[in-house]
């Protein structure tokens, strides 16, 4: 099924991390990923996420310094002399002598005891003594723009578009989504911080001007999609909460403006299903798309074994609360190797989507691969309805529907 409906575009990713230079010295560029995508006049646009971190083929200067883990608050001190850079895990902090929010690189000694350093994204470090666990980025993000007139071959924008700048964007700006409503995009993005992950949104016109305008929902939350809607008691949209209590279910919900709840309601939409593609968790990713048939979200779900694959949603057209259909299986799961090799292994996670034709049955759909480049895919609507079942059923049992 995965081939029948994805067609990858070029011989490869479209844009990888050679591509982008880092925006300070001592740093590199460790991932591009996971771009907000626009259609302006000619143009496609995407806003990518661009890692950086510390290099890691360098000694660490003479006056590196590292962190001090003896009190509930870790502090900045002198890392000393004599560290190779096989020695030490460099990550990103902000720096605390500064007015403004700008980062610095930490050294930290591969062989501090506590230090957990299995996930190439980030590590954590558990002072026993204290029973307190700390958590950080390796990496810092940014938004940055890519251009291009024929959606493979693209321009990166000199300038950041979205760069972090305020104590919840602390450790940095993740995975936006771009909604044109009444005239103007509405970026929202994932600002980071110690104080939680919070979506956040910013405003432009063409992609060259963003006006941020702060979180709209608290944390713990990602994956927040606007609709291309607007309503006067506020906006739709499809976001996925953490909770860390009980079940820990990380699923898809609908935020939706009610009549009488000044801040809208809120429920389940598409949670994870056992034994599917999508049993572990799921998340929104492109902007919901208009159908005669509903409105049809792709949508990332991840498995038993952590494999991040790419599924579809169909939601009723008038009432979004309600869910008609579902992708029994992926419409695009990790196979090429740049897909299945990198930060994160096993990975496709998409935040957009681009219209190829007048009749809005072609769609680009570009994607994150192994959180380390950015590839692309093309798809028939059409046949993304038709290869939707019940929610919850097993594969086989379909009912088709037209756009």
């Amino acid at each position: 099924m995965t081939q029948r409906l994805a067609s990858r575009v070029g011989n490869g990713p479209l844009l990888a991390p050679r591509d982008i230079p880092a925006t300070q010295d001592g740093f590199e560029v460790q991932a591009v990923l996971n771009p907000a995508t626009a259609r302006l006049g000619d143009e496609i646009m995407l806003l990518m996420r661009v890692a950086e971190r510390p290099r890691t083929d360098l000694d660490p200067p003479s006056d590196a310094r590292t962190l001090d883990f003896s009190g509930l608050h870790p502090k900045i001190a002198p890392l000393g002399r004599g560290y190779r850079k096989e020695d030490v895990v460099p990550i990103v902090v902000a720096d605390p002598d500064s007015a403004e929010l700008r980062h610095i690189a930490v050294y930290l000694p591969r062989d501090l005891a506590g230090l957990d350093t299995s996930d190439p994204r980030g590590l954590s470090f558990t002072n026993a003594k204290l029973g307190k666990t700390f958590t950080f980025l390796t990496q810092v993000s940014h938004l940055q723009c890519a251009r291009s007139h024929d959606g493979i071959h693209f321009t990166v924008d000199l300038e950041q578009a979205i760069s972090p700048s305020t104590h919840l964007e602390e450790y940095g700006c993740e995975d936006a989504r771009a909604t044109l409503i009444d005239g103007m995009w509405h970026v929202t993005y994932v600002a980071v911080s110690r104080v939680g992950v919070t979506p956040s949104l910013a405003v432009t016109p063409d992609f060259r001007r963003f006006e941020k305008r702060g979180a709209f929902l608290p944390p713990d939350s990602k994956d927040a999609v606007l609709f291309p809607i607007a309503h006067e008691r506020g906006y739709t949209a499809l976001t996925r909460p953490m909770p860390s209590s009980f079940g820990h279910v990380l699923g898809i919900w609908l935020r939706f403006p009610k009549r009488g709840v000044p801040w809208g309601g809120l429920q389940p939409l598409v949670l994870p299903r056992e034994g599917f593609w999508d049993e572990r968790q799921t998340g929104a990713g492109t902007v919901p798309i208009r159908t005669s048939a509903g409105w049809l979200e792709i949508y990332h779900g991840v498995d038993a074994d952590h494999t991040y694959a790419l599924g579809a949603v169909l939601l009723k057209g008038d009432d979004p609360r309600v869910v008609l259909a579902r992708s029994a299986d992926p419409i695009l799961r990790p196979e090429a190797p740049y897909e299945r090799s990198g930060l994160l292994s096993s990975v496709v996670f998409t935040c957009g989507h681009v219209p190829l034709d007048d009749r809005g049955d072609r769609i680009r759909v570009y994607y994150g691969a192994a959180d380390s480049v950015i590839a692309a895919a093309d798809f028939s609507v059409q046949e993304i309805l038709e290869s939707l079942g019940p929610p919850d059923s097993p594969a086989g049992h379909q009912k088709k529907f037209l756009i």
